[in-house]
């Protein structure tokens, strides 16, 4: 189900903007779930710098990735994985 937004844009279910697009930040980030087992995502970049979290909680609001698991000795850390949507989303042009 698509519902207008005031902003103009449109939501799809779950509130997240079905027009959205990722910025290039964002697209390198999920880019890297598409070869990992289930989808994994990284916590690092290809140069070992942390994956900024501001990145990692804009793809999970838009629903581009989800929250796989707790990491019990680095509990800050967001482990995640892509969604079908966040597939499409990291998908060339």
């Amino acid at each position: 189900m698509i519902e207008a937004h005031s902003e103009g844009g449109t939501r799809g279910q779950g509130g997240h903007d079905a027009a959205a697009r990722p910025s290039e930040a964002q697209r390198r980030y999920l880019r890297h779930g598409l070869a990992q087992p289930g989808g994994k995502l990284p916590l690092f970049d290809d140069e070992g710098r942390e994956i900024s979290p501001r990145t990692i909680r804009a793809c999970i609001e838009r629903g581009w990735a989800e929250p796989w698991f707790a990491n019990p000795t680095k509990r800050n850390w967001l482990v995640c994985r892509l969604t079908a949507t966040g597939r499409a989303a990291a998908a060339p042009d």
